[in-house]
């Protein structure tokens, strides 16, 4: 049996969205592992943006450390991944059967976003007997694997009211790139809610700076996109093009739930386009390619279901539901001394118990801890129902 883990940090430097603890985190995280959990020092794979001496936390190169870190494990093998830094979330496909409502997604240094769907096909990739605990620092975290059981949390529970229609979606997101393309989306206002105000997506808000030296871990559209274009000298990325964007920026190593849902709507558009004339049809065919779009996920979905009822093997330990902010806090005013909430919390409690904590017991006290301190954000527990009540990492 071997212990594995890939620790990883987004501090920002330099951009407007820039952090304070989440290196501390992964420091502090990386010998709790060695000194409590047993952990080897060759099994721990560190990741930070502000150290050009380690692996840059790049969207490919997490994947690519992921996906490689469950392939290799074996039956009893006990693998961790901890992120702290920014979380965003973008709404789901309808019919994708998504158990939020939204993709939730960690932001890496580059921007190149790894979603919850991308958690699932890499947690599917652990043998049967293998456990991988997921601690998720960052804002929207909630639902970070596609599909776990929630244990704890209230994230579930919102998943109705925050559904966008698939159409409303892709005519905002991709509409400026499809006109750059020689597509043209008829125009139409977007659907008021309950208030009168028009439906967007919903986000942090922009000014990320709370009460007493903390700032949310989330991003608002805005700044994501303005740090895009401060690391690609791209200009024209807007909120209507940003997936599309996305594509182009990072090609192949784009997120592959974005990839396809995009290359498939835009090749099948075009190809519909070619002897539809275009005009009246075209709400129609936007439409039909949602649905399109749905069945084949769900399909997707049907496919691997039976496995996934069989054993699921992951554990998802959230810093805050998908809708809340997960706090990156200077409590003493140095930043030298900035942590995550949940991870502070994380570090309290094991030093509390000797590292002897189910996963049910961490979450429950983490929660108790933020409370204490005036923090808002609720940590989430996800996995099936086995996991509950097992020692975290042991």
């Amino acid at each position: 049996m071997s212990k594995k883990a890939i620790l990883v940090g987004c501090n920002y430097p330099g951009t407007q969205g820039e952090l304070k603890g989440c290196i501390n985190d992964v420091v502090r995280m990386y010998q709790c592992l060695i000194d409590r959990y047993g952990f080897m020092e060759n099994d721990i794979y560190v990741m930070v943006d502000t150290d050009s001496s380690f692996p840059q936390p790049t969207g490919i190169n997490i994947r690519n450390a992921f996906s490689v870190f469950c392939e290799s494990a074996g039956p009893g093998d006990s693998l961790f991944f901890h992120f702290s830094g920014h979380g965003t979330r973008l709404p789901a496909e309808p019919g994708s059967n998504d158990n939020t409502g939204y993709d939730e997604c960690i932001v890496p240094s580059d921007m190149n976003l790894i979603t919850d769907d991308d958690f699932r096909e890499f947690v599917d990739k652990v043998p049967h007997g293998c456990r991988i605990t997921i601690v998720s620092d960052s804002c929207h975290s909630g639902g970070l694997i596609d599909n776990a059981k929630e244990q704890i949390g209230e994230s579930t529970k919102c998943s109705e009211e925050g559904e966008l229609r698939l159409k409303d979606f892709l005519r905002k997101r991709v509409g400026n790139s499809l006109d750059k393309r020689g597509i043209h989306l008829p125009l139409r206002k977007f659907r008021h809610g309950r208030h009168g105000k028009a439906d967007s997506e919903p986000q942090a808000q922009d000014n990320m700076r709370g009460q007493g030296g903390t700032i949310n871990r989330a991003l608002s559209l805005s700044t994501l996109i303005a740090m895009l274009k401060q690391k690609t000298g791209k200009q024209d990325i807007t909120a209507e093009n940003l997936k599309l964007s996305l594509c182009d920026i990072f090609g192949d190593d784009t997120s592959p739930k974005i990839k396809k849902a995009m290359v498939y709507i835009v090749k099948k558009l075009k190809s519909r386009l070619n002897g539809s004339g275009a005009g009246g049809k075209l709400i129609g065919i936007v439409g039909n390619l949602a649905l399109d779009f749905a069945k084949q996920k769900l399909e997707e979905k049907a496919s691997g279901s039976s496995k996934r009822a069989r054993h699921d093997n992951g554990i998802l330990i959230s810093g805050c539901q998908t809708d809340q902010t997960s706090a990156d806090t200077t409590a003493s005013g140095n930043p030298d001394e900035a942590y995550g909430a949940l991870s502070n919390a994380i570090q309290i409690i094991i030093a509390e118990t000797d590292g002897r904590v189910t996963n049910q017991e961490l979450v429950l006290k983490a929660r108790e801890i933020l409370e204490s301190q005036g923090l808002t954000q609720r940590p989430g527990l996800y996995c099936s129902d086995n996991h509950v009540g097992a020692f975290f990492l042991l």
